[in-house]
């Protein structure tokens, strides 16, 4: 695995260095040679570790069990929803989202089962990235980031004050807080691993589109065209 990574890393450096290479210009992706290379490097240390890994743990959890994990994890997520309603003054989504983890953290049983939703507590999701285009900070050129993958430039700034949100980062335990982000990564890629059946077409080209429409959903609740 690490003569993998070593040889992948090296080449991205080469490709880096070739960044000028012809692409079909895209409006939102000016990078697209340096984003294709960190793509490549991505794709290649998720085939080696992420993606079997992921396959493994959904071999051996059921399903109902891994529906619980994942849960958990988007109970502790209310906590940054909360922070970004606030600071987007949604008062109304902010109460919404507090009521979510009061109830499915008590009667949820730490969120494992999603209670709130059946009283009618619908889920929403919000990040820093998000509250900045709330108050019209330019989203920016899209963006791959070794290993955490697709974003823009905006996204990715908001990706530091988001650690901060996270609750993970203040359990005292360094074990349990380092189990905690391995077990969170492993859900969130096994949970990918069915929408891969989707993808058409060149790879990098369907998730740089389909990661900026999902984004601006996110941001105006407006869905936009369809350009596949």
């Amino acid at each position: 695995m690490l003569m993998v990574l070593r040889k992948t890393a090296f080449s991205l450096l080469l490709s880096m260095c070739v960044i000028g290479q012809s692409f079909a210009e895209h409006p939102d992706d000016p990078w697209e040679g340096f984003n294709r290379s960190v793509f490549q490097f991505n794709e290649t240390v998720d085939e080696n570790f992420f993606k079997p890994v992921a396959k493994g743990y959904r071999y051996v959890t059921p399903d109902p069990v891994e529906q619980l994990v994942t849960n958990f994890f988007g109970n502790i997520g209310e906590v940054p929803n909360i922070i970004n309603d606030l600071l987007q003054l949604e008062g109304k989504q902010a109460a919404n989202d507090t009521g979510r983890l009061l109830v499915n953290s008590t009667v949820g049983m730490l969120g494992m089962l999603d209670v709130a939703e059946h009283i009618g507590l619908e889920k929403n999701y919000e990040d820093f990235g998000l509250t900045m285009g709330h108050w019209q900070v330019p989203r920016g050129p899209y963006l791959v980031l070794p290993l955490l993958g697709p974003s823009t430039a905006r996204s990715a700034t908001g990706m530091v004050p988001d650690s901060y949100m996270n609750p993970i980062r203040y359990v005292d335990n360094v074990p349990t807080r380092n189990a905690l982000y391995v077990m969170k990564v492993v859900d969130k890629r096994a949970g990918l691993l069915k929408s891969e059946d989707l993808i058409l077409g060149d790879k990098y080209t369907f998730i740089r589109d389909t990661y900026i429409q999902n984004r601006e959903f996110l941001l105006t609740g407006e869905q936009p065209e369809d350009d596949f």
